[in-house]
């Protein structure tokens, strides 16, 4: 490991960045050093700057990838070598606006006929029933189960931050007939190796099979169920703040894109054009 790594490596740990995202700046950092055949603390902006258009128009990489290329050079930059520039020098590539892919109610019930074993039905049920990230669901332990209180203790999820969600009764039951099938003094979702939990990718491909056996044609990943439980709950009645909370979002701004994903949201919403009539008659109406 060269210094400059150990020392990024360090700066990553101190502000408790996530094991995930220190691998993904150090797998940035060391494209960019190999690309050049040189230690990145030897570049200038502008070599920099050439490198992200490689990305984009020659490695054809998408807005997400390139932006989190941004987000790593920038912390080795500004963090880490502590260079004088700003966030300007520093361009994000523009994404395209895309609304998140929901299930409808149906669709649900189809998708949970045809998840093939008790354990990914009961993994995914909690996708759904809860709105857990599936990396939150599969680190579950059985004692974050509080079925005194009907919720679920989700410790340290996104951002470093602890969090409940709701523990619907038709889910604790669920969890009670897995966990009766395959006790585990740890992890609700074991692996078969002793001491490992349930893999994101094992979860993300029974996810796909039961989504083809269905017959669902919309692209379908274990975070739709995530997508789906919140416009369900809105389309429910229940008030975005409290969505919030449970999703573990840092802004309702947020949490209210799912109220553009809403069909029901938006038929049930009344058009100017209906109201045109009354009010214009409310206007002409003579005062007395």
């Amino acid at each position: 490991m060269t210094p400059l790594r150990q020392r990024m490596t360090h700066d990553m740990q101190l502000r408790n960045l996530s094991p995930e995202t220190q691998r993904a700046y150090l797998h940035h950092v060391t494209g960019l050093a190999r690309f050049y055949n040189t230690s990145p603390e030897h570049l200038d902006l502008e070599e920099i700057r050439q490198y992200q258009l490689y990305l984009l128009n020659d490695r054809h990489q998408s807005p997400e990838a390139v932006n989190q290329f941004v987000s790593g050079i920038k912390f080795l930059y500004l963090t880490t070598l502590e260079m004088p520039w700003t966030d300007e020098y520093f361009p994000r590539a523009r994404r395209a606006h895309k609304l998140p892919i929901v299930l409808s109610q149906e669709e649900v019930m189809a998708f949970f006929d045809h998840v093939p074993t008790l354990r990914y039905r009961a993994a995914l049920m909690v996708c759904y029933g809860a709105g857990l990230r599936v990396s939150e669901v599969v680190r579950l332990k059985v004692a974050d189960i509080d079925s005194k209180r009907m919720v679920i203790r989700v410790e340290q999820g996104k951002g470093k931050k602890d969090r409940y969600a709701v523990l619907s009764p038709r889910l604790l039951k669920v969890l009670r007939v897995w966990w009766r099938t395959h006790r585990s003094a740890e992890w609700l979702f074991p692996a078969w190796r002793a001491g490992y939990h349930l893999n994101t990718s094992a979860l993300q491909m029974a996810c796909r099979e039961a989504t083809a056996r269905a017959g669902i044609t919309k692209r379908v990943s274990v975070h739709t169920l995530r997508h789906s439980f919140a416009t369900h709950m809105l389309e429910n009645g229940t008030d975005i703040r409290i969505i919030q909370v449970m999703l573990g979002h840092s802004r309702v701004e947020t949490t209210a894109h799912y109220t553009a994903v809403s069909p029901q949201i938006v038929a049930g919403t009344c058009s100017p054009l209906d109201q045109l009539d009354s009010q214009v008659r409310k206007q002409r109406k003579p005062k007395r």
